[in-house]
């Protein structure tokens, strides 16, 4: 009896029509978003759906912009990310289908040298060929990690009692994917 080979298909991510971005309440009053420039990823899937297809991403967390120079070196720095010791913010797992185009991404996401297990909402914006030929693949993802689970724990309070930076951080990618 015969077993049938199944065989993964690879998909990059497309630097020029993806972004990833981070946001973090300030003061509590306010929200500050960052963006991450550099990254990588990869995703390898049985199906066209995607459904069970694994998934992974390097960002560079030197490639870290607020739009605000000293924040960002502040950020870089041993307060928060230690890019000189720890220049990558990793993640390694896989996207199960919940219905429809409702897909979950979960796995472990490593920054600072600490592995954690988290879940983030994903949305398949479906496959397209664009004018050139190349098979493309849309998703948005979405979730939240608390950064002291990873070890970046600086915290000032103000005056009044209230903290400068949350401890909760929301994520948002827009990742467009390319076939082979």
């Amino acid at each position: 009896m015969e077993t049938a080979t199944l065989t993964a298909t690879k998909w990059g991510i497309d630097p020029t029509h993806t972004e990833v971005q981070f946001k973090v309440k300030h003061l509590v009053i306010s929200t500050v978003t960052g963006f991450f420039k550099k990254f990588s990823g990869s995703v390898e899937s049985t199906n066209e759906d995607f459904d069970g297809a694994n998934a992974s991403f390097s960002l560079d967390v030197n490639s870290i912009d607020t739009n605000q120079a000293d924040r960002d070196g502040h950020l870089k720095s041993a307060d928060f990310f230690a890019a000189d010791q720890y220049p990558t913010l990793d993640f390694t797992g896989s996207l199960k289908k919940v219905s429809g185009n409702d897909y979950t991404l979960q796995g472990n996401l490593t920054i600072r040298g600490t592995s954690k297990a988290v879940v983030f909402g994903a949305t398949y914006g479906g496959t397209m060929v664009d004018p050139w030929g190349n098979t493309k693949a849309g998703f948005e993802i979405n979730g939240k990690i608390n950064r002291k689970d990873f070890g970046l724990n600086w915290s000032a309070v103000t005056e009044a009692g209230g903290v400068v930076v949350s401890d909760e951080v929301r994520i948002h990618i827009n990742a467009e994917l390319a076939k082979g």
